[in-house]
């Protein structure tokens, strides 16, 4: 899956020492649920799980790539789907850019609209939903840029690194093939 810069790939067991750098960044924690470090085996195991479909695993991640001025292709975050839910038509999304320098470059832009496409077209998914901490402004830009809306928020349902609680907004996207 491509646009003219960014590229989805798959997971590959080259991807292995990037994405034990990158998940195991304590900064990356704050976006997910990890609480402790991942060990090579057990992304090795992700890795392989990975190339199982998403009607076996209910997830699918899938590498951004970005197609540099010198024709260099560079790996600059990831999205994924999961808690894939095939009966009722929907699942989960979540992405990140993992370095600052390749931010607000509308990579992630490009990559969500390419999901987008692939969820519609590919799985015939009805919809697509996030979950944002209120205060993450620029996810919550990029989620609306796409056409997610906002269809509530979880009072006090992220615990903050200063030991207070911040909400989290929900969003939704109904997919244009299923209107």
């Amino acid at each position: 899956m491509s646009s003219n810069q960014v590229f989805l790939r798959a997971v590959e067991p080259l991807d292995l020492e990037m994405l034990y750098e990158k998940e195991n960044n304590p900064e990356v924690w704050g976006v997910g649920s990890a609480l402790a470090p991942y060990s090579r085996h057990t992304l090795q195991q992700y890795i392989q799980d990975a190339q199982q479909d998403i009607y076996a695993t209910r997830q699918l991640r899938l590498m951004i790539d970005v197609l540099q001025e010198d024709g260099v292709r560079v790996t600059v975050g990831a999205v994924d789907l999961f808690d894939f839910d095939p009966k009722n038509l929907r699942a989960e999304v979540g992405i990140i850019i993992y370095e600052p320098s390749f931010r607000r470059k509308s990579y992630a832009t490009q990559a969500l609209l390419r999901l987008i496409a692939y969820a519609s077209d590919t799985l015939q998914l009805h919809q697509l939903h996030c979950s944002v901490a209120e205060s993450n402004a620029a996810s919550i830009a990029l989620f609306r840029k796409v056409g997610f809306e906002a269809s509530g928020t979880k009072k006090d349902w992220r615990k903050t690194s200063q030991r207070t609680f911040e909400n989290e907004i929900m969003m939704q996207h109904i997919l244009p093939s299923s209107r």
